[in-house]
């Protein structure tokens, strides 16, 4: 194998462990997502019951819920109030458009699938050519 031909390899990997690691980070958000999902359907209809409120990781306080409404960070601080239902839709919005992130990636790992067959061929081509 020349060179060249190793140095598109090298690229190819790269790329492919690259698309990996930002697959891995959606598939993440996506559970985390979910769980974010499933904890406020616990909180429906919960008003003025105890809770515990995580203050940062694994770490709680004892805390009264005295709404039924959430106030959300839309980025940039940001802050509004939705109901547990309008946050749910929030979420799975969120979670919407990291599946079709999700799709493109794995869109993109099929290209380059392509490409290294493709590469390989004109490889192995190449040197039936040169016999």
């Amino acid at each position: 194998m020349d060179e060249e031909l190793n140095q598109k390899f090298r690229v190819y990997e790269k790329e492919i462990r690259q698309i990996q690691e930002q697959m891995g980070a959606i598939d993440q958000a996506t559970v985390d997502l979910g769980r974010i999902s499933l904890g406020l359907d616990d909180l429906k209809g919960k008003k003025n019951s105890d809770i515990l409120a995580p203050v940062g990781r694994g770490i709680f306080i004892p805390s009264k819920l005295s709404s039924d409404e959430l106030i959300v960070d839309v980025g940039d601080g940001n802050f509004i109030k939705k109901t547990i239902s309008e946050a749910k839709n929030m979420i799975k919005d969120q979670i919407d458009k990291l599946d079709s992130m999700r799709k493109d990636l794995e869109a993109e790992l099929e290209k380059i699938g392509k490409d290294i067959t493709k590469t390989m061929a004109e490889s192995q081509r190449k040197n039936a050519e040169k016999k």
